[in-house]
């Protein structure tokens, strides 16, 4: 189906930049420098620089980026991490994949992480916490961190969402031990494919990593120092992430424009709950998504969709209530309500301005439906 207002439009953002993807792809091609070459170091240095932080390590996906910060950080069997249901089922795997045991927390009116929670959910085995950074909104870092410092708990952030958002005028990514980002296409900085980086101050940490990424591998000696995995963020996609990561500030900017027209539109309308919106000096989000929750959603989706707009369900089940996880004893009374309420609409760089206005238009239509 073609939508007259898709999610994403991938083919009108490569034709944008096309001549400047098509000669970085080129020099690649053309050099021969596929794995870990200068395309990589470059990428990983900008990211760094760009977050305040000293050190990029790219890997193939922000899933491996937390869970090699995970192995980094010493996390293992016995070790319990805090973190949240509302989120992509990455975020606990990599919990289970490292062999510790998940511990979930509500989450609150911005979808993130009810931090007043996380204290009473610590106990003698805690090791860690990993807030989730949804939809490019930062959590209470001043709170997670002030509880962090004091129980002696490793943050990794999962800011997959949230590259150039920041709290408190510190970007996503800086506060913990870690910050993890994704590149999947349909972040606001996206690859041609998977990638992702963790970035973090700890020279120690930055080493393991990179290590860990190449099967533990020591470039230039050969030595062999463990068993590692097989996640290298390749120089194609740092190439084509570089070309197009110095025009992220005005992207994210155009994010902001999209969000208040939405805001704007849809205020008022009692039906719908707008995301929170930014606090000046205190929250800058950049808009990776922008989630309604709303009353009747399932019905608002369909006519949507029906209406030629491409909707998304972040998550129509909650994630920890899929049998297969063995997550259901954790009592999540919001994450359950938001399931059954939530909505993303269209924003990406490329949706024009009467696109939206006709996103609002059908929503206050289907409402004032008797």
């Amino acid at each position: 189906m073609k939508y007259k207002v898709p999610f994403v439009d991938y083919p009108k953002h490569y034709h944008s930049m096309q001549g400047e993807i098509d000669t970085a792809i080129s020099q690649v091609l053309n050099g021969g420098d596929f794995i870990l070459r200068a395309h990589v170091r470059q990428f990983e240095a900008d990211i760094a620089s760009y977050v305040g932080v000293d050190y990029g390590v790219g890997v193939n996906s922000g899933t491996d980026a937390m869970l090699l910060s995970l192995l980094a950080a010493g996390i293992g069997p016995g070790d319990e991490v805090i973190t949240v249901a509302h989120t992509f089922v990455a975020t606990v795997a990599v919990i289970i994949h490292c062999g510790a045991k998940p511990v979930l927390v509500d989450i609150g009116e911005d979808f993130n992480m009810n931090v007043t929670q996380l204290e009473r959910a610590i106990t003698a085995r805690t090791r860690a916490v990993i807030p989730v950074h949804l939809n490019g909104r930062l959590c209470d870092m001043e709170k997670l961190m002030s509880i962090a410092s004091k129980r002696n708990l490793c943050v990794i952030e999962d800011a997959a969402q949230a590259l150039g958002a920041t709290f408190d005028g510190r970007k996503a990514g800086s506060f913990g031990l870690t910050g993890c980002f994704s590149f999947y296409p349909a972040k606001a900085l996206g690859g041609i494919g998977d990638g992702g980086m963790a970035v973090t101050n700890s020279q120690g940490v930055a080493e393991k990593m990179r290590a860990l990424r190449d099967h533990c591998v020591i470039r230039g000696t050969g030595e062999i120092v463990g068993y590692g995995y097989n996640s290298r963020l390749d120089n194609l996609q740092a190439a084509v992430l570089d070309v197009k990561f110095k025009y992220l500030p005005q992207w994210i900017e155009r994010r902001r424009e999209l969000a208040s027209m939405y805001e704007a539109g849809l205020t008022g309308l009692p039906q719908v709950k707008t995301p929170p919106y930014p606090q000046p000096g205190r929250y800058f989000d950049i808009f990776t998504n922008y989630v309604l929750r709303a009353q009747r959603r399932d019905e608002l989706v369909a006519y949507l969709i029906e209406s030629g707009i491409e909707i998304l369900v972040s998550w129509p089940v909650p994630m920890h209530r899929h049998p297969a996880l063995k997550l259901g004893h954790f009592p999540l009374p919001e994450t359950e309500r938001v399931s059954q309420e939530v909505l993303s609409l269209p924003l990406h760089t490329e949706l024009s301005n009467k696109q939206v206005e006709y996103v609002i238009d059908c929503i206050r239509k289907f409402y004032s439906r008797k």
